[in-house]
This record gives structure tokens, sequence and C-alpha cells, in this order.
């Protein structure tokens, strides 16, 4: 087995110095958002997070890569580069978030700050995307789960079901939705340990349990859960309330019922569709 050693060449590299940006990039986004203004919006808390998770997990990659750690990594426990990759994908999918929300939520005529933070995290996707699309085409990476399309797919469903989540507002008193809650609720943590689990392929084989019979059921719960919850979330969320003809993006109940009432039928299409292909063992997921 290979001994950890300091290598300058991961840091270097076309990796590193793109490794590098992303990290400045998102540093000075998030520096620049919390200058600006502090409006403890759920979505400005949201962006805030991914402007501080996104960069602190690149340079824990950068580090963990510079130091050769990944090797060993590879030898007990994952694909690195499976893992590198989806993280490339998923840190693409949620700047990419950001952008939009804070363009919708915060830019204004004479909003300059507004502008410059749009711009700012519009870059730092901008660079995710290009890690993700580098590594896609390099064929000596591999590419298990989480950057093929099976990972992909959990990854989208766990990203809208998070959206949904900080999106939520409008459900006090109303039992119907807040029965949705507990819909969009259960399938969030039990998608985030399937996406663990066929990431850490040695833990995998140590299960006595299939893992791939779970994720069947599970799936079929996901699809009864959202399918109940886009039904009774636009009946009880709208019926009586029509859009107000004064509707600000960053404070309309309405607006931000309706993307809740969206991102749900785009969940329920992606577990649907992820229970069809896994039923079918098709585009590499898993029959049971």
């Amino acid at each position: 087995m290979d001994k950890v050693k300091f290598t300058p060449s991961a840091l270097m590299g076309r990796r590193g110095c793109l490794h590098i940006a992303e990290i400045l990039m998102c540093a000075l986004t998030f520096g620049v958002s919390y200058i600006w203004s502090h409006p403890f919006h759920t979505y400005w808390i949201y962006c805030m997070v991914i402007w501080a998770l996104c960069p602190l997990l690149t340079l824990v990659i950068t580090i963990i890569e510079m130091l050769l750690i990944h090797k060993l990594i590879l030898s007990f426990c994952m694909d690195w580069d499976d893992f590198t990759t989806g993280m490339a994908m998923m840190s693409s999918i949620c700047t990419f978030s950001c952008t939009v929300m804070f363009a919708n939520f915060y830019i204004c005529r004479r909003c300059v700050w507004g502008w410059c933070v749009t711009i700012l995290s519009a870059v730092c996707c901008i660079l995710y995307c290009v890690e993700t699309v580098r590594d896609k085409c390099d064929l000596t990476r591999s590419s298990t789960y989480v950057s093929a399309l099976p990972g992909l797919v959990k990854i989208l469903e766990a990203f809208v079901g998070c959206i949904i989540l900080i999106s939520l507002i409008g459900y006090v008193g109303k039992p119907a939705l807040l029965w949705c809650i507990v819909a969009y609720a259960v399938p969030l943590p039990l998608t985030l340990l399937l996406i663990i689990t066929n990431i850490m392929t040695k833990l995998r084989q140590c299960l006595t349990c299939g893992i791939d019979c779970f994720a069947v059921v599970f799936l079929i719960i996901s699809v009864v859960l959202y399918a109940s919850a886009a039904l009774l979330w636009p009946i009880y969320s709208f019926r009586g309330n029509p859009r107000p003809k004064d509707c600000p993006g960053d404070s309309c109940i309405w607006s931000i019922q309706f993307v809740v009432t969206i991102m749900t039928y785009i969940n329920l299409g992606l577990y649907t569709i992820d229970l069809i292909f896994t039923c079918c063992g098709i585009c590499g997921f898993r029959r049971s």
C-alpha cells in the first residue's frame, strides 16, 4: 500500500487550480452576501449554508488528494473518483439553486449588492460545472454510483426534498398540510441513507440484508407519500386563496406555496422514474 505523503502537484495542476478558484469564489460570495445584508430569510440562510459547505467540502477533498489519503480511502471504503465527481455535480446543482434564488428574491433595479452576489454565485456554479464536465469526460476516472445516473437521480431527490422543506409555509392549523410535511420529511433521510450506503462499497458488502429490496420498498413508500402530498398540498394551499395582486417574491406566501407545489410534482416524477428503472433494472439501476 502506498505511504501517505505530500504531493504539491495535486495543488498546482489544473484540478488543484480549479479547486482553489472554487474555494475563493464561494468564500467571496459568502462574504459579500454577509456584508450586504442579514435578512435571515429562509432562502438567504440556505444560500449562505451552501456557499460555506461547498468550498469546505472542496477544501477537504483537495487536502486529501494532496496527502494521497484518497488511495487509502479507495482501498478501504469507497470509489474516490466516483465520490469526488458526484460531489462536484452536487455542488453545481446547489450553487445553481442559490443563483436562481438570489436572482428571484433579492435582485431589484437599484440593488447593486444583490446583482453582485448573484453574479458571483453564477461564477461559482460555472466553476463547479466545469469540474463536473472535466471529470465526466476523463475516461480514466471511474463512475460507479454517485456520478452515474442512479446516483444523480438520488442526489436530485434529496436536493428537491431539501428545497421543499425550507420552503414550507402557511401550514399552521391545517391537518392536511401537516400530513404533507410528514410526506416530505420521511423520504429525505432514507434517500441520504441509500446514497451513503451505495458510496461506502465495503459497508454495502457487509450488509447481510438485501439493500436492493429495501430500496424498492422505500421507493414505493416514497411514491405513495409524494402522491398524497401532490394531491393535498395544492388543494388546501390554494383553495379560496387566489394569487394576491401585490405579491413580492421575497415575502409572498402564495408564491412560496406555489414553489412547494411544483417541487412536489418534480420529486414525485423523480421517485416514480427511480422506482420504474429500479424494478426494470435499466440504465444502470440495480434490479431487485
